[in-house]
C-alpha cells in the first residue's frame, strides 16, 4: 500500500472515531459519515472494516453501551431514560434489551451493584485515594497531532515513541504530552480500551499525521504521582466512589491526562500527571 494510500485510510478511520465519540447523543448514518470523508458509502464503509477489524454499526453500538454503562454509575441524579437518551437511544426498551445482552444485568441492576460485581474480574487491587487533591478549571483548548491505540498495556509506549521522533523531526519542543480516555477500563477489558496519545502543537504548522482539538471544557482535576497500574486503580476510585457523591456528574467528553512525567517513557515507569474529567454540575 501506498503510503498516501496509508496515510489517507488512517485520517479517515481517525476522522470518523473523532466525529462517533463527540456525537455519540446524535443518530449517525452510514450517509454522515461518507459525507464527513467525502468517499461513497461503499468505500467508507470497506475502508472502516479493514482498518479496524470491527463492523461500523456493532462500533457504534459497542460505543453507546460502554459509555451508558458508566453514566449509570457516575451520573446518579439522572434517570435511566436520560442517560439512554445521551448515548444515543430513543427507545428505552431497545436500549435495556441491548444493554443486558452486553453486560448480563440490567440497567437498573447494573447501577446497584452489578457495577462493582463486573469490575472485580477486571482489576483486582483495590486502594483508596481519600487525601488527593480536586480543583474544578476550566481547561482551555488544545491543538494536537495525535494516534490512536487499541488496548491499554505496555505496548502503547510504541506509540509515545513515535510521537517523541515527529516532535523531533519539527523541533518541537517542551510539548504537552497528553492521552485521551475514551473508555472507563474499570468496566471495559483492557484488550478493548480506547487510548489516544497526543502531543499538543502550533496550529499553523501541518502535518501528514492526524490532528484534532481538545475542546474547552470544565473539568475536575486531580494531581496524581505513581507507577504502571496504578492509573487504572485511581480511575476505579473515582468513577465507583468519588463522582457519585461530588455533587457532579460526568459529561460524554472522554477525560484526559496531561503527563508531566510519562511512564510509558520512562524505564522505571514513575509516573507524575493531572487527570482531567469533565463534568457539569448537579444542582
Amino acid at each position: 500500500m501506498k503510503k498516501d494510500t496509508k496515510i489517507q485510510r488512517a485520517n479517515i478511520v481517525n476522522k470518523t472515531l473523532f466525529y462517533i465519540y463527540k456525537n455519540i447523543d446524535s443518530n449517525i448514518t452510514l450517509d454522515d459519515l461518507a459525507k464527513l470523508n467525502s468517499v461513497s458509502k461503499y468505500h467508507f464503509h470497506r475502508i472502516f472494516k479493514e482498518e479496524t477489524n470491527q463492523n461500523l454499526f456493532d462500533f457504534i453500538t459497542s460505543t453507546r453501551l460502554q459509555k451508558a454503562a458508566n453514566l449509570l454509575i457516575t451520573n446518579t441524579h439522572s434517570t435511566i431514560s436520560e442517560i439512554a437518551n445521551t448515548c444515543g437511544y430513543s427507545s428505552h426498551s431497545s436500549f435495556i434489551k441491548a444493554f443486558k445482552h452486553k453486560f448480563s444485568y440490567t440497567p437498573t441492576s447494573w447501577r446497584k451493584s452489578g457495577h462493582i460485581e463486573y469490575s472485580k474480574f477486571l482489576i483486582k487491587e483495590n486502594k483508596t485515594f481519600k487525601d488527593i487533591n480536586m480543583q474544578i478549571e476550566l481547561v482551555p483548548k488544545r491543538y494536537c497531532v495525535y494516534i490512536r491505540h487499541k488496548g491499554y498495556d505496555k505496548s502503547i509506549s510504541k506509540i509515545w515513541q513515535k510521537l517523541k521522533a515527529l516532535a523531533y523531526e519539527y523541533k518541537l519542543t517542551n510539548y504537552a504530552q497528553l492521552a485521551l480516555l475514551h473508555d472507563n477500563p474499570t468496566i471495559t477489558p483492557l484488550n478493548e480500551c480506547s487510548y489516544v496519545a497526543a502531543i499538543e502543537v502550533p496550529k499553523e504548522l501541518s502535518f501528514e499525521i492526524s490532528t484534532m482539538q481538545i475542546p474547552q471544557t470544565l473539568c475536575a482535576s486531580f494531581h496524581l504521582k505513581g507507577v504502571y497500574g496504578d492509573v487504572l486503580v485511581f480511575l476505579r476510585y473515582v468513577y465507583h466512589f468519588w463522582l457519585p457523591k461530588s455533587g457532579y456528574e460526568a459529561t460524554t467528553l472522554p477525560s484526559f491526562v496531561h503527563y508531566h512525567k510519562n511512564h510509558f517513557l520512562n524505564e522505571n515507569e514513575n509516573f507524575d500527571l493531572t487527570f482531567y474529567l469533565p463534568i457539569k454540575v448537579v444542582y
